[in-house]
């Protein structure tokens, strides 16, 4: 069997993310001045794996600049039909096709309300991008398998690159330029231990915290609908609570490992784990015990989305070795519009 779709579009990451740095960049430095300057409150929307792009996002804005990101549930403007108030505002929605209804909705709501609104979309031309204030197009071509993968790595390199300028923090910029090169050196077959792990697994937890919650979200939703594999997110912390009664042994966990202020804590969880007897297998630029590693960029959230190319690649084979087409999920199709 020649490459899927899947793979040969996760692996265009590198040349998506390096044409956006150069093309979008007056978009992202509008949108980075916007996220600086806003008076009134920063709100998102997005639905999948969009979604979690906005979750690595938000923590990125609090942590970097120490403004609280909420993310509105499109069901309340287009549903429930809510009036916003949003005065001063920053509203960001994040989309593949701009095209799904709840969405657009919330965003006219939004605007309505008195919030400025940004769309960083993958169509330009599509109804979401037509209404915003300001577009920031991924420009990621067309995404034929119906998983997203370069969409999400670009949605999440021009997010944290806005919030590296709004900063500003020139190493999380740098990390950024960086990281197209860090994608293209992601060996192949580093992914082959963990791809064999989901192979075999009918059941995981995917655990990460600060930015890495939200890659492993994203991994979370490619195990299930790509390789038809349970899978739940939890950050690192949460995980601790009460999930943490089903590890036993051999129970697998993938911990997404950035080298960050988190790093000592994921690592005595880490242990915690393994001595209940879970099958943990981290994903770190560290080289960790039973690990996957993978190239740096410079900065910890950056890393993350080569973590989650490695990702992609890992669940892609998974699915091909359990009999499924990583290309074409039985009950999903590539645009879901949702009301």
């Amino acid at each position: 069997m020649g490459l899927t779709h899947m793979r040969r579009e996760a692996d265009e990451a590198a040349t998506v993310v390096r044409r956006l740095l150069v093309r979008e960049t007056n978009g992202i430095e509008s949108m980075a001045r916007l996220l600086a300057a806003a008076p009134g409150p920063l709100t998102t929307a997005a639905r999948g794996s969009s979604d979690h792009a906005v979750t690595a996002f938000k923590y990125a804005c609090e942590i970097q600049l120490g403004r609280p990101v909420a993310s509105i549930g499109p069901s309340v403007a287009s549903v429930y039909a809510a009036k916003l108030k949003l005065s001063g505002g920053v509203h960001v929605t994040v989309s593949q096709s701009g095209a799904s209804p709840d969405i657009i909705s919330l965003q006219a709501a939004a605007a309505r309300g008195g919030a400025t609104t940004i769309a960083v979309v993958n169509d330009g031309d599509s109804p979401l991008a037509s209404a915003a204030n300001l577009v920031v197009p991924l420009g990621a071509g067309v995404e034929v398998s119906v998983a997203a993968t370069k969409t999400y790595i670009a949605s999440c390199a021009a997010l944290m690159a806005s919030v590296a300028r709004a900063a500003p923090d020139s190493p999380l910029l740098a990390g950024i330029e960086r990281l197209p090169q860090a994608l293209k050196a992601l060996p192949t077959g580093v992914e082959d231990n963990l791809a064999e792990m989901l192979a075999g697994s009918e059941s995981l937890y995917v655990t990460g915290r600060g930015p890495a919650f939200g890659i492993a979200l994203e991994a979370a939703l490619k195990a299930k609908e790509t390789a038809g594999v349970h899978a739940e997110a939890f950050s690192m912390a949460e995980l601790m609570h009460g999930p943490l009664q089903l590890v036993r042994e051999g129970f697998p966990v993938a911990v997404f490992v950035p080298d960050d202020a988190s790093f000592d804590g994921t690592l005595a969880a880490i242990e915690r784990l393994r001595r209940l007897g879970g099958l943990v297998m981290p994903i770190s630029t560290i080289d960790l015990p039973s690990g996957l590693r993978t190239p740096s960029t410079g900065h910890p959230f950056a890393d993350t989305l080569v973590f989650m190319l490695a990702w992609y690649r890992a669940v892609e084979r998974a699915s091909r070795l359990r009999g499924l087409d990583p290309d074409r999920p039985a009950n999903l199709r590539k645009v879901t519009e949702t009301l």
